[in-house]
């Protein structure tokens, strides 16, 4: 009796020593001010990244043709729930204006709201995470001049357990990287750029990538085409495989970017008319590395997983 009370008894230290670790595990994780680069905040660069990042496709109003008024609103109905994307406007109360640099630091690559709760990944921070912290900052300091809305967003609306935040912490020690998807790259100046505005800042991964059982982005799958998180049908497989890109030339990705118009003068529409209205936005030369790197990566299709 006595050796069955003691193993009793270390077992339910056990599960307690699991369960603390477990916590500490999936803490949030927030960046300081003494650990942001000593960088003067540029918002010219800023601008750059704000439209490589696709902010305004989230952010603005429904219906709204204001893409640099971001007063939220725009829902995302998912298997997990409804997710609202908030106003991110210099608004002081109902928006980011009185977040200092380092929680917008840590909300863009850590998806750690200032309070200290864990965002959704529906905010595309696995893919942001990868971002130049500089650059981070740059677009904080082009956000703080744009119009405020006092607009006030609800909620996001969750079954459970998906409510329940403090497991996303173990999620994103799981899928948050800064290292490059694709390693294997010409050494190129033009490709090399064309993966930091597709894999960090233009996110296109998190709807052309299909993911595992967790949610996570399959690497081994990267870009080849994914079910549509908005409803019925397939992202499109944009590898430069015969089922995605391999016909498409460089100049004919790049064009794709900037005017909408496929090589059979089809118009992209769904989602990727919001993208197109931010590429359009870029330099040519930027369009273009977009293109050059689409066409160095792996030919995949989704069933190579």
């Amino acid at each position: 009796m006595r050796i069955a009370r003691a193993l009793l008894a270390l077992a339910a230290v056990a599960v307690v020593i699991a369960a603390a670790a477990l916590f500490w595990l999936s803490r949030p994780v927030s960046v300081a001010a003494e650990d942001l680069p000593g960088h003067q905040p540029d918002p010219a660069n800023g601008e750059f990244v704000f439209w490589a990042s696709g902010c305004a496709s989230c952010h603005i109003a429904p219906g709204s043709d204001q893409r640099t008024l971001l007063a939220g609103g725009v829902e995302l109905e998912t298997p997990y729930g409804v997710f609202r994307a908030p106003n991110i406007s210099p608004d002081p109360e109902h928006g980011i204006g009185g977040w200092s640099m380092a929680q917008f630091v840590s909300a863009v690559k850590y998806g750690t709201a200032p309070d200290g709760h864990h965002y959704y990944p529906a905010f595309p921070y696995a893919s942001y995470h990868k971002m130049r912290v500089e650059d981070v900052m740059d677009l904080k300091a082009f956000l703080d001049t744009l119009e405020p809305s006092d607009n006030d967003v609800a909620g996001n609306v969750l079954s459970f357990p998906y409510n329940i935040r403090r497991g996303l912490g173990l999620w994103k020690l799981r899928y948050l990287s800064e290292d490059p998807v694709v390693e294997d790259l010409p050494d190129d100046p033009a490709v090399r750029h064309g993966q930091y505005l597709v894999e960090a800042m233009g996110h296109c991964g998190e709807c052309h990538t299909a993911r595992d059982g967790a949610g996570g982005m399959l690497p081994s799958i990267w870009l080849a085409g994914a079910p549509n998180p908005e409803g019925e049908g397939m992202v499109p497989n944009i590898t430069p495989h015969p089922q995605g890109l391999a016909d498409w030339s460089e100049g004919d990705i790049a064009y794709a970017l900037e005017t909408g118009l496929t090589p059979e003068f089809d118009s992209l529409g769904g989602s990727m008319a919001e993208v197109v209205r931010n590429q359009s936005r870029l330099a040519d030369d930027d369009r273009r590395a977009i293109a050059a790197y689409l066409k160095a990566i792996p030919a995949r299709t989704p069933e190579d997983r």
